[in-house]
């Protein structure tokens, strides 16, 4: 039969308790044959319950996008198909701004649809405070012809006055994306806390 053995630290002066709930049920905390150190939900490299997890889109009423050419533009995500932790604005700034610390994996995706000459390049955006963060673009030149461009990054959002936003620019005679959950949308979850 295998034994417990309880290590005290010598030069620690806390007293560690370990609490029984309240339960009328047996239960069993089986630990594995390995050495290690035993994480809690206070731990850094544990995600913490209810960790930030969202995913919005550009619906813009069902109608195509038409934004300014030449001019860098908010994407307005405006439908959300999920928010766990109701982060992100999708009536009046367009941002997910997480209440929990830590590094967050977003994604931008755009399609467009244009009629060009040839040469031009649509860039996707993440932007993190107000500044470019991360960027993607992509040269077409066939003529009206339709363009996928996907921006993802690790960020650090300090969970309280850091946000990110996607934003789109392109010079071309016209400046359309595809709205939809499918074609044009932004997400985003939490990798790790701190």
């Amino acid at each position: 039969m295998s034994k417990i053995a309880l290590s005290p630290n010598a030069s620690g002066t806390g007293v560690f308790t370990i609490a029984s709930p309240s339960g009328n049920t047996d239960r069993t905390l089986t630990l594995p044959d390995e050495a290690g150190t035993v994480l809690t939900s206070a731990s850094t490299t544990v995600l913490p319950k209810g960790a930030p997890v969202f995913r919005s889109y550009l619906y813009n009423g069902g109608a195509i996008w038409f934004f300014s050419n030449g001019v860098l533009t908010k994407i307005p995500f405006d439908t959300i198909t999920f928010d766990s932790n109701g982060s992100f604005d999708n009536t009046t700034n367009y941002r997910f701004q997480p209440t929990i610390a830590g590094y967050y994996q977003i994604t931008v995706n755009a399609l467009f649809s244009y009629t060009t000459t040839g040469g031009n390049v649509p860039y996707l955006y993440i932007y993190k405070n107000g500044t470019a963060y991360a960027l993607s673009g992509q040269i077409y030149s066939a003529v009206s012809i339709y363009g996928g461009v996907n921006v993802t990054d690790v960020v650090y959002l300090n969970g309280s006055t850091d946000y990110v936003e996607g934003y789109v620019y392109y010079n071309s005679p016209t400046a359309v994306l595809d709205t939809g959950s499918v074609p044009t949308f932004m997400s985003g979850f939490l990798v790790r806390a701190g």
